[in-house]
Order: C-alpha cells, then sequence, then structure tokens
C-alpha cells in the first residue's frame, strides 16, 4: 500500500499522512504513541519520496539509500549505535550503504538522521521502500493515493 511518510522540520520523527484539514494536514507520528495532529501551512512538511542523497555523481533518492541500508542490515532494525559513533565510523558504515556518497555535502548529522529514520520504518513495518516510497508524477500528494504510481519508474 502506497504511505506517504513525512518529515516535518522542528519537530522529531516521521509522520504518515491520514488526511487533510482546512487549513491543514493530519499526520499520525510513526512512533509508539500514534498521535495524531495538524500539520499547518508554516510547517515545513516534507515527503520522503522528494529526498534525495549526494552523491559524487547524480542524487539517489532516499528509497534506494533506505533499501541499500535494509539490504545491509538483513530487514531489521540497525544495529550500528549512531548516536555514539565517532565521525569516521558513521562515514565508513555509510559508506557500505552509498558507497559513492558525496563527503562534502553528505554531513554527519545527514547520516545520523537517515539511519534514525530507517529505525523508525523498520519498527513501524515498513520495509518495502522501493513500493511505499516511489515517485509519483506532479506535485499533488493526492497521487500518492493511486495505484499507477507504484508501477511507475
Amino acid at each position: 500500500m502506497l504511505q506517504t511518510i513525512l518529515a516535518i522540520s522542528g519537530k522529531p520523527g516521521l509522520y504518515k499522512l491520514v488526511s487533510r484539514g482546512k487549513n491543514s494536514l493530519i499526520v499520525e507520528a510513526l512512533d509508539e504513541t500514534h498521535r495524531r495532529q495538524p500539520a499547518f501551512a508554516t510547517d515545513r512538511v516534507t515527503s520522503l519520496a522528494d529526498i534525495a542523497m549526494f552523491t559524487d555523481t547524480d542524487d539517489v533518492p532516499l528509497y534506494k539509500v533506505l533499501a541499500s541500508l535494509r539490504d545491509l542490515e538483513d530487514g531489521k532494525v540497525s544495529a550500528f549505535d549512531y548516536r555514539k559513533a565517532p565521525a569516521g565510523e558513521l562515514r565508513e558504515y555509510f559508506a557500505k550503504v552509498l558507497p559513492e556518497f558525496d563527503r562534502d555535502r553528505v554531513h554527519n548529522s545527514d547520516i545520523k538522521k537517515l539511519i534514525q529514520w530507517y529505525n523508525i520504518l523498520i519498527a513501524n513495518g515498513i520495509s518495502d521502500f522501493e513500493k511505499d516510497m516511489a515517485p509519483t508524477e506532479g506535485d499533488n500528494i493526492d497521487n500518492r493515493n493511486s495505484e499507477e504510481a507504484g508501477s511507475e519508474e
């Protein structure tokens, strides 16, 4: 099932789009609370399907990076302690996930956030990143609900 997974600037964790309010989106936290709350136009809301990682050549869509991390971790939550790892270890680990990542433009905080997001998604049973986070045509977030969106590449 296609889902719209969102990151909201200034708020920790990830959120799933549930519905639309009159002047807001209704989102549900992807954590143990599953608390629903509005996300307003003033919040910087970004779909994970719209995020990419910098590489030395072309940018790689986030779902491909997450899929590579899933394959490295055998579909389980990452055992790597990204919170306490020194910068060198963090980058060495990420090089196993995305060997050609741009070492100048990808910051340690980006790598930590990626691993954190991966762990949240896996803990919530979302592991088919290629299907669940496939990009859609157009700018309308409602396209995420269409069946055709999953079959286009």
